[in-house]
């Protein structure tokens, strides 16, 4: 028995085969040609194609992962389009005279080492999206297609590492796990692995590829990070008790759709879904959440080749609150900015973008955007249970304009005869550390507070949370992390407020109980998390 460890982005057991994941590599030779534009031409058809395929894996991933998560699609297709990118393909063609697939290989080693090269590790993140997006062109160029795999057998995949798109194609049908060399818990494609409900561990090292072969049996534990290759009889007997195990709380998880979310000493706590789209809005349903804690509206920026329309907004919004029929539906205004770049906005490059120009610093600075926006949300209001909620605060004074901005909006549309709700609740994230410290200032300001621990935990830790080289550093249980989060709820209380939990940590069960006693009211987690967060708050005494 072999054993190897790496970091479980996914928790959950899986016993099968190996399948070694292996890619057709384009043989890429330079050859001299004589016809420049007819290679240019052949160069703009294999575009048009790549782009066509991104396209069909974007429509897919936006009904398996959500809007949120399929965007990465959206950044390859506009990367293909890159002014720069194709400027240096068309002048290796035309001043070598060579052939197009090495233009393009050229160009992708170039631009990769650039992105590689870079202090900023969101744009070092690039390099493999250079990479993907080229080898897609030159596949198409050699009209090569991916490796397809035809066995009925569920497999345990195997490989150095997976781009977005090729974890997507993966037939979930047919995927037992995943297992990768390389790769961060924080990378796209192990997200993605997390909203496609596919058992994976990343990083496990070169070991890996020396230690694996199609047709091994193995063992995978997603908890733990360890995949054993030919597991010895014990250790496999122990993995299928577990499975069995796992199987048997998901069953039993099943029965607690229609209950309520109490504990044993008769404490309340609303269970919220945290969503990305509208397309979302079944998996709250069908998971049985009491409402949405957090709706990102980003994704009428990043779906929109220009500024979505307050008629475009309105729509969107009034679905959500109509198909909730009265739950309550919290929406994040805008939060671009960071990780989350669009074109039109025309956001200057940022040495440290995570510090910098995001969130409601754009919507305070630009307030025609931030105003469009809100009169989309008041309107929406009439329509269901509304509340509005604001990121990346960090001052009184912020918050004063916000509520100035607010106001406005709204008597600008009582003035219009326009119909809106009197009873939208505002509220703020607590996200950085200056909100939480001075939470006692904002409290009676606003209806409630939500916890942003991902962005909580990457600011308090001064740990950038897109860096898979520092990962060993950051804390999520941090004594500092946990007393900010107490210090908001003391403050919430002592004001009027309510608060809860939209990051991830609201749907770590090992907190639950922590996060209760400290006065935390609400958690909001991805709907798959709804139910385990549920058995967990039922089994908590706070007597």
């Amino acid at each position: 028995m072999t054993t190897l460890r790496g970091k479980g982005v996914y928790g959950t057991i899986a016993l099968g085969r190996i399948s070694v994941f292996t890619r057709k590599e384009a043989s890429v030779k330079r050859t001299h040609i004589d016809d420049i534009e007819a290679e240019k031409a052949r160069l703009a058809a294999a575009k048009e194609k790549a782009v066509k395929q991104l396209q069909e894996i974007y429509n897919k991933a936006l009904k398996e992962v959500g809007e949120a998560n399929a965007q990465i699609f959206e950044i390859h297709m506009m990367m293909i389009e890159d002014e720069d990118y194709n400027d240096s393909i068309s002048s290796i063609i035309e001043t070598q005279s060579v052939n197009a697939e090495y233009a393009v290989a050229v160009t992708a080693d170039n631009f990769a080492a650039m992105f590689a090269a870079m202090d900023d590790t969101y744009m070092q993140a690039r390099s493999a999206d250079v990479k993907d997006i080229s080898n897609r062109i030159i596949s198409c160029l050699s009209e090569e297609e991916s490796e397809s795999r035809s066995s009925d057998e569920k497999v345990i995949i195997c490989a150095d590492d997976l781009a977005p798109s090729e974890t997507v194609q993966l037939d979930k049908e047919k995927v037992l796990a995943f297992v990768t060399a390389f790769g961060s818990s924080n990378s796209h494609t192990a997200i993605l692995a997390r909203n496609m409900n596919i058992p994976a561990i990343i990083g496990v090292g070169e070991e890996l590829l020396n230690s694996v072969r199609n047709g091994d049996f193995a063992a995978v534990d997603g908890y733990t990070g360890e995949i054993f290759v030919d597991p010895d009889e014990e250790t496999k007997s122990r993995l299928e008790r577990k499975r069995t195990e796992d199987e048997e709380k998901k069953r039993l998880l099943q029965e607690l759709k229609g209950k309520e979310n109490i504990t044993l000493d008769g404490t309340k706590v609303n269970i919220y879904a945290n969503i990305g789209s509208v397309e979302n809005i079944g998996a709250v349903l069908a998971n049985d959440a009491g409402g949405i804690g957090l709706f990102r509206s980003e994704f009428l920026y990043l779906e929109s080749s220009g500024y979505p329309t307050e008629e475009q907004q309105f729509a969107a919004y009034k679905r959500v609150l109509e198909s909730m029929a009265g739950k309550k539906v919290i929406i994040r205004t805008l939060d671009i900015g960071a990780d989350k770049q669009v074109d039109y906005f025309n956001l200057a490059k940022e040495e440290n973008p995570a510090l910098g120009y995001r969130a409601i610093r754009i919507c305070l600075t630009r307030t025609e955007i931030f105003k469009t926006q809100l009169r989309a949300l008041y309107r929406a209001s009439a329509y269901g249970n509304l509340g509005i909620m604001f990121p990346m605060i960090t001052s009184v004074s912020e918050l004063e304009k916000i509520l100035a901005i607010c106001e406005e909006v709204r008597n600008e549309l009582i003035a219009d005869g326009i119909q809106i709700s009197d009873k939208v609740e505002l509220g703020i994230m607590i996200e950085t550390p200056a909100a939480a410290i001075i939470s006692d200032r904002l409290a009676p300001m606003v209806d409630f507070f939500s916890v942003g621990t991902n962005d909580l935990t990457q600011y308090t830790l001064a740990c950038d949370r897109q860096n898979a080289a520092i990962e060993q550093f950051v804390d999520t249980h941090h004594e500092a992390i946990l007393r900010l989060i107490e210090m908001s709820a003391k403050n919430a209380h002592a004001n009027g407020a309510w608060i809860g939990i939209c990051g991830e940590l609201a749907a770590d069960t090992s907190l639950t109980e922590t996060f209760l006693r400290m006065g935390i009211d609400e958690l909001s987690v991805s709907p798959s998390f709804v139910l385990k967060v549920r058995d967990a708050v039922r089994r908590c005494d706070l007597s």
